[in-house]
């Protein structure tokens, strides 16, 4: 099980700054989340890529510089198989973003991609057609009627305007729900609160966030 990060701000800020914070929480969990790391983040109105199979708790953050957005997402495979840096994420395409916290048993649907992760989201993709929320509706909705069993499916999604962010889970929420904390310059979403900060809110199970770039 994964651990996921988003943040949006009115300001530049320092990009290490963020990822010091969720590599302690990634280095202090309880599920193991050393099998590599990756981000995402803007810069000059480009999105800029980062990827590295060793654990995020043991990179250097300081040579990716400042951004207004970041997208990351700290590994824990599955059964601890596929541990190679094309597995990482975030998952991307020339319009979206995608990183992904969960476990599905029994998924019968037949899509493109290496792991799990990535072929839904492939499917999603399937479903947007009037927008990226309703593809997230439409394909996490089928689903979780293809799936045997759904222990978690948390995402987000990121594009040019906003983020999606999906919880769904059906067990453990101490440790599968996400949380929110908002400021008038700032939206950061992660799988946890930043040890020792206050004011995060736990988002709702089974719920759909759209955030509006600041």
């Amino acid at each position: 099980m994964c651990r996921l990060l988003y943040v949006t701000s009115n300001n530049e800020f320092d990009i290490s700054e963020y990822l010091i914070r969720f590599a302690e929480i990634s280095k202090k969990s309880r599920e193991f989340q050393g099998h590599g790391w990756g981000c995402a983040y803007l810069q000059n109105g480009k999105w800029n890529y980062y990827k590295n199979v060793k654990p995020i708790w043991e990179d250097d953050f300081a040579k990716l510089g400042n951004s207004t957005r970041l997208i990351a997402h700290a590994r824990s495979a599955f059964k601890d198989e596929g541990i190679v840096v094309e597995n990482n994420m975030p998952f991307y395409d020339d319009k979206y973003i995608f990183v992904f916290n969960g476990e599905l048993r029994g998924v019968k649907i037949k899509e493109d991609g290496r792991i799990g992760a990535e072929k839904i989201f492939n499917y999603i993709k399937r479903f947007n057609t009037d927008g990226i929320v309703e593809g997230i509706r439409k394909g996490t909705e089928i689903i979780k009627k293809r799936s045997a069993y759904i222990r978690a499916m948390n995402l987000i999604i990121a594009d040019d305007n906003a983020a999606y962010v999906y919880s769904y889970f059906n067990e453990d929420p101490e440790y599968f729900t996400m949380h929110i904390k908002k400021s008038v310059n700032e939206i950061v979403v992660c799988s946890d609160p930043f040890i020792g900060d206050l004011n995060w809110e736990p988002i709702v199970n089974n719920s759909l966030l759209e955030i509006k770039c600041i």
